[in-house]
């Protein structure tokens, strides 16, 4: 008996195996037929019974359409049937799609993020004034803030204005500049501040929780 057992592995392949090999079997089945008319008349009793095996589908637009581009799919586009719909093709079926393009931006630090890029290049567009002045400090800042992340210990604004000057291929140049930037225990505290009130919403929400549950009637 056990030298009887066929395992699935021996057995065809499923090209769409939701619908198992009973139907896999029908479709060819219909194939192997001589007639075009007994083709057609086994093609539409397996669209049926694909159809209820689905049943919660049939409202959908197109089902039967669907169903009849996986018959043909499931036959390997060797069933010659009429069909309501065009019949789908193995070139299409199968085709590759185009290679996607993905921006390739290799920033010289990374620590910035692309979007300080993309802020100068806004900040390089407008007019020089005091806007301008105080969106080239907002960036400065900010460039600040993402270098402590890594570095924790502290930065010269110097190093900042110079990362800012190669940044903006030398259309921002602050490094004469006599006014400072944010102390770094100031930009560090903001966001230890943000972190302990995080962690103390989530400690408070998890006691709350707990208090509920311990409240609770078990039955």
């Amino acid at each position: 008996m056990i030298d009887q057992i066929q395992y699935n592995t021996e057995r065809e392949h499923l090209i769409i195996p939701e619908y198992g090999r009973h139907i896999q079997k029908m479709i060819n089945h219909a194939t192997s037929r001589e007639t075009k008319e007994e083709r057609n008349k086994v093609a539409k009793a397996i669209i049926a019974v694909m159809g209820n095996l689905q049943p919660h589908l049939r409202d959908v637009p197109d089902f039967q359409h669907k169903l009849w581009d996986q018959l043909f799919i499931m036959s390997d586009f060797k069933l010659d049937a009429d069909s309501p719909y065009e019949k789908p093709s193995r070139e299409v079926i199968e085709a590759r799609p185009e290679h996607l393009d993905y921006p390739q931006n290799f920033p010289k630090y990374r620590f910035y993020g692309n979007n300080i890029k993309t802020m100068i290049d806004v900040a390089n567009t407008w007019e020089d004034g005091e806007m301008k002045e105080a969106l080239t400090f907002t960036i400065a800042n900010h460039m600040k803030k993402c270098f402590l992340n890594w570095n924790k210990d502290t930065v010269e604004d110097a190093v900042i204005y110079n990362h800012l000057f190669e940044l903006s291929e030398g259309k921002i140049d602050l490094r004469n500049c006599e006014e400072s930037l944010s102390e770094s225990s100031s930009l560090l505290r903001s966001k230890t501040k943000y972190s302990s009130n995080t962690s103390h919403n989530k400690k408070n929400h998890k006691k709350n929780h707990s208090n509920n549950n311990r409240n609770r009637k078990r039955y």
